[in-house]
């Protein structure tokens, strides 16, 4: 966890440097060798006491934003809150319980999904709420079949 420091100095260029030193040409080729992990345990490993998540989200959405990819991006943050908060996938019952914990996720999805894409993603949200998948499942990766027909890559 970052003890403040994560916002000094230039903390793009930080960020980007620690990739390189880590053998990738781009944070999201870094983030994508690490599918499930979370943006904190992602910002942790390129430096726990300067590195934020919300740098790494801001980082993803900037590189994705470049190459219009930014409905893969997120569909990936959803994929990584998925395995943060439903480790064992969609729960068999929505009970009260269990349906908190999914919207725990939603809800975190829907705040770290910039416009205009957060129509998009509350609607694949209530279409996931109004037709469940089948319990257990979670997605892999951003292009996991459900997710891509849910939110399919149509830049705006």
């Amino acid at each position: 966890m970052t003890d403040g420091r994560s916002w000094e100095g230039n903390w793009r260029v930080r960020l980007h440097e620690r990739v390189r030193e880590r053998g990738y040409t781009s944070l999201t080729a870094f983030a994508e060798a690490r599918p499930r992990v979370s943006l904190v345990s992602l910002a942790e490993e390129l430096g726990p006491d300067d590195v934020a998540g919300v740098q790494i989200l801001r980082g993803l959405f900037a590189e994705a934003k470049h190459h219009k990819q930014v409905t893969r991006i997120v569909r990936d943050v959803l994929v990584r809150g998925f395995a943060e908060g439903l480790p064992n996938g969609w729960p068999a019952v929505l009970d009260d319980s269990t349906r908190f914990e999914v919207a725990v996720v939603l809800s975190s999805w829907y705040a770290d999904t910039p416009e205009p894409y957060d129509e998009r993603a509350r609607q694949a949200g209530a279409a996931l709420l109004a037709h469940p998948p089948p319990p257990g499942w979670r997605p892999l990766s951003p292009d996991d079949e459900l997710l891509r027909t849910l939110l399919p890559d149509e830049e705006t």
